[in-house]
């Protein structure tokens, strides 16, 4: 894993790509360390009724951080590699459908 823009007593801070339009942020993964990812606005909004501005998007990921982080680690345990750029599917309301 590629370390995050924090000190490692501090978890990282999300914030807003304007550059790809998405949100970047760092999930804890089984082993303690942070895996970088990132969802775009187009996903968050498809998926949870957001606005397309950054900080809508970025207010939209702490709404629904715990759903958000969980799509990450169901990720990596399919095999993705850091970092992993979730999908408006990857965040279904029936992660098996």
């Amino acid at each position: 894993m590629v370390s995050s823009p924090a000190d490692s007593d501090t978890s990282p801070q999300p914030f807003f790509h304007e550059d790809s339009g998405a949100v970047r942020f760092w999930v804890l993964n089984d082993a303690s360390q942070f895996v970088g990812a990132s969802v775009s606005k187009e996903a968050l909004h498809y998926r949870f009724k957001s606005g397309f501005a950054g900080t809508e998007a970025l207010a939209c990921y702490r709404l629904h951080q715990g759903e958000i982080d969980a799509a990450v680690r169901r990720r990596i345990a399919a095999g993705s590699i850091e970092p992993v750029m979730l999908r408006e599917r990857d965040m279904a309301a029936d992660p098996a459908a």
